[in-house]
């Protein structure tokens, strides 16, 4: 089994983790979906905690997409107030912690009090400087990808940038978290590896790790496996390295 060594400096600075299987974990033992959810939330606590002791700059945890808002009504109201009872016990820990709270995605399709308390979250730990939680919530990549677009467009119709000067740099100073790092790694639980529209601008030459748990029963051992997994690649970035 490979370890994890904190001591060789191969930490990556930003980890993004498609929390997966929160359904079916719930279906295998005969519950209902929601206890899946319920559960995978205590699982977000652990890993979050774990990652900014281990020094991790940002964790960006794919919390609700785009797409899950085609999810049945009584699904999305179900995950809509686990949201709120997430974003208003979580504070505590975060500040224990030293975790800096963000958000990315269209954030204004979230209920009135989830981004309210969101906000409270975000202000309240603004001066953290420990880790950077981030929580993709209503994101969609192409989504994220469109919208920095539209902003380019704007600018350029007002007069305020030429099209010539548009370039990578530029399009990633219009992202959702513009100055964020790249994501190093990308960890799905529950065997699957897809990225399912996340993070596709960031994470473009980041290392996948699929692992087998459902995300309830994903533990600290296991987040350290995927860690020592990435510590294990030769990351060349379309480079050749000469022995």
């Amino acid at each position: 089994m490979i370890h994890i060594n904190a001591d060789i400096g191969e930490i990556p600075r930003h980890i993004a983790v498609i929390m997966d299987g929160n359904g079916r974990w719930a279906k295998k033992r005969g519950w209902v979906r929601t206890r899946g959810h319920r559960t995978g939330a205590d699982v977000v606590r652990a890993i979050t905690t774990e990652s900014a002791a281990l020094g991790i700059e940002r964790l960006t945890l794919y919390a609700f997409s785009s797409e899950n808002w085609s999810r049945p009504e009584r699904e999305v109201r179900f995950l809509m107030g686990l949201l709120t009872e997430y974003l208003d016990g979580e504070l505590p820990t975060l500040q224990d912690n030293n975790i800096r709270m963000e958000a990315i995605g269209r954030l204004d399709r979230l209920p009135e009090q989830a981004r309210a308390l969101l906000d409270r979250n975000r202000e309240a730990t603004a001066g953290n400087t420990a880790m950077t939680l981030s929580l993709a919530l209503s994101y969609g990549g192409r989504d994220e990808i469109v919208d920095a677009c539209r902003a380019l467009a704007q600018r350029v119709a007002a007069g305020e940038l030429d099209p010539s000067e548009i370039d990578a740099a530029a399009l990633d100073a219009h992202l959702y978290a513009p100055g964020s790092p790249d994501v190093d790694l990308v960890v799905r639980t529950a065997g699957e590896q897809r990225l399912s529209n996340f993070l596709p601008w960031e994470a473009v030459y980041a290392e996948y790790v699929s692992v087998a748990p459902l995300w309830p029963e994903f533990t600290v051992a296991d987040f350290h496996a995927a860690l020592g997994e990435y510590q294990s690649r030769d990351r060349r970035f379309g480079r050749v390295i000469e022995p």
